[in-house]
This record gives C-alpha cells, sequence and structure tokens, in this order.
C-alpha cells in the first residue's frame, strides 16, 4: 500500500512513524522551497509555541497541501532571497533543507508585515537566552542587506533594539 501525498508524490506508510518527517515530505513535495519561519523557529527553540502545520518558503506561487503526513503551507518569495538555508542529514543519509535560525526570523519579518512595531516583536516571544547567546547578529545583518528592503531593515532594527543586541 502507499500513500498519496499531492499529484505525482507517494510515500510508504511506514514513514508515518518517523520523527521529524513532516520536514522532509514538505521540501519534497513542493521543490524548490525549504522549512522556515514558524516551523523552523519552533524546531530550533526560538518560539515557544508548538506549530501544527509545516511552514516553508519557495520562489514558487504560494501553496497548502493537506495529507496524512499533515499540512504544509509555503510562501512566496523572489527568487534571489533563496539563500540561507542549509542541507541537514536526515533519516538514512537522505536530505532536506532548513532556514538558518536567522533567516527564519528575517523571512518572518519580510513575510509578514505586522510585525513593525515594538510590541508585535515582543509577541514573538523569541527565546530571550537563544537571542543573547546564539542569535548571530552579524548573519543576520548580511543577510537583511541581501533583501535590499529598507522596511525589513527598520524592522529588523526594531528587533535588536527589543532584545538590547545593538
Amino acid at each position: 500500500m502507499i500513500i498519496k501525498l499531492r499529484n505525482s508524490w507517494y510515500s510508504f506508510p511506514e514513514y508515518l512513524k518517523t520523527s521529524n518527517i513532516q520536514h522532509f515530505v514538505s521540501n519534497k513535495i513542493y521543490s524548490p522551497s525549504y522549512v522556515s519561519l514558524h516551523s523552523a523557529l519552533a524546531f530550533y527553540g526560538i518560539i515557544p509555541e508548538a506549530i501544527v502545520q509545516t511552514t516553508a518558503v519557495s520562489s514558487l506561487k504560494k501553496a497548502n497541501f493537506e495529507n496524512v503526513f499533515g499540512t504544509f503551507s509555503y510562501q512566496q518569495i523572489l527568487p534571489e532571497l533563496m539563500f540561507g538555508s542549509e542541507q541537514k542529514t536526515f533519516q538514512n543519509n537522505h536530505s532536506l533543507f532548513f532556514a538558518t535560525p536567522e533567516k527564519a526570523i528575517l523571512d518572518l519579518l519580510y513575510l509578514y508585515p505586522q510585525y513593525s512595531n515594538e510590541h508585535e516583536i515582543i509577541e514573538l516571544r523569541f527565546d530571550e537566552e537563544f537571542m543573547q547567546e546564539n542569535l548571530n547578529v552579524e548573519r543576520l545583518n548580511e543577510f537583511t542587506e541581501k533583501f535590499q528592503s529598507k522596511t525589513l531593515r527598520n524592522r529588523v532594527n526594531l528587533l535588536l533594539k527589543v532584545y538590547d543586541l545593538c
């Protein structure tokens, strides 16, 4: 027996028991894409919320899929903004693409305009310890420049101010 994931994509049912399989499925059923936004932030422990759908970004149009492995949501970004992901090894030497923590933060601030004031940045409830000890501010700033967006730069500056990282 096989399970349909979407047109032309199928899986064996025994993979349902595999840990983090939804991230691998996300990469495969809509490509090019990489896991980012809330899913990556939760994976890294940056946000406290449990995430019920796998969120990713792609240079393709926005899309949503649902199958027995979960709900998958893809946000569209420009092809030139498809950077800042890393290949992670998945079971049996397969690989999947995940945003770095810094790129996941930038994708979120870029794609969701509501994060434009101090209150909204605080409401994200990013892990203080991560922000102070593990966030690569240099990489965050380097990636921000690649977006060439004044609006995003302002949001990043606000984030740095809120977490006293200036």
